[in-house]
């Protein structure tokens, strides 16, 4: 673990246990937050989207933070703060500050297509909570594009120290090394974490290792290193759930396959809906491909 550097390495953005009255389930998400540290991941990132975050009470959401620093030391864990409201930002990041957390993950303003002005004021509002803020850029969901030249404000204004990008252009990662040598790329999309590795992102926020924690670990320890001999394989065979991780049907998806590795992955608050059977046995037949070849 990096000790002034918390995001780099493997996290996972951790799926939230629900019991079948789709309460959360506090024991299980502790289990399940240590079960991935055992397993060789460097931290965990609570109330991500894959964390279904948006559906939570606050009391849940403060709560699930709390659960992962008790079960794996606050320098483990990157909460998610996206929040619609920037005082609400900075407060979700104060409560992780609370709660012993070392660095926080943020989206844009995500409730309307925010211009720069608003992106700056919103970052600057959670950076003033003291903790690093490691901003998210997915323009897919949020319509807001942080693109290198917009990161590059943001870090050399002190708002941000890295991104988690997740926009499928790999050719950024260049630029952002150009731009900005000293801000660190976070590989944000699991279907191309090889290519981001190999152009030299500092750690991943995964996915699909809430099932397969250990060959995610391996995937990106291998790609990084430059290791193409040993990546490329795990890549090929990884990619039908990897690419999973860019659907609209993300969440339900990574829950089924970690049923499928005997974990638990469990129901989803509505509105998201159960799989479609199409959908069910895509995800089946590449969880199985996986577990069948030595990917646990």
């Amino acid at each position: 673990m990096t000790e002034h550097r918390p995001w780099r390495g493997v996290l996972v953005a951790t799926a939230l246990p629900l019991d079948d009255d789709l309460g959360v389930d506090y024991d299980r998400y502790a289990e399940h937050c240590a079960w991935l540290v055992d397993n060789g991941c460097d931290g965990v990132v609570p109330n991500g989207s894959l964390g279904e975050y948006q559906a939570l009470t606050p009391e849940e959401r403060a709560g699930v933070v709390e659960t992962a620093v008790a079960a794996v030391g606050g320098e483990r864990v990157m909460p998610g703060v996206a929040a619609y409201g920037s005082a609400e930002a900075r407060r979700w990041t104060e409560q992780a500050a609370e709660a012993g957390c070392r660095a926080v993950m943020l989206l844009p303003p995500n409730a309307y297509r925010a211009d720069e002005r608003s992106i700056l004021a919103h970052y600057a509002e959670a950076a003033r909570a003291g903790l690093p803020v490691v901003a998210y850029n997915n323009p897919i969901d949020t319509k807001v594009d942080l693109v290198p030249e917009l990161l590059v404000r943001l870090h050399g204004e002190g708002h941000i120290h890295a991104v988690k990008e997740f926009s499928g252009d790999v050719r950024r990662a260049y630029r952002i090394a150009e731009l900005a040598p000293e801000l660190d790329l976070l590989i944000g999309a699991d279907d191309v974490a090889l290519e981001l590795a190999v152009a030299g992102a500092r750690g991943w926020v995964a996915g699909c290792a809430n099932a397969l924690p250990q060959v995610c670990v391996e995937l990106y320890r291998a790609a990084a290193a430059g290791d193409l001999g040993a990546a490329l394989p795990l890549y090929r065979r990884l990619h039908p759930l990897l690419r999973w991780d860019s659907r609209v049907e993300f969440v339900q998806a990574i829950k089924l396959s970690m049923d499928l590795a005997g974990r638990y992955g469990g129901p989803c608050r509505p509105p998201r809906t159960p799989l479609e059977p199409g959908q069910e046995e895509a995800v089946r037949t590449a969880t199985e491909k996986a577990l069948a070849a030595g990917s646990a």
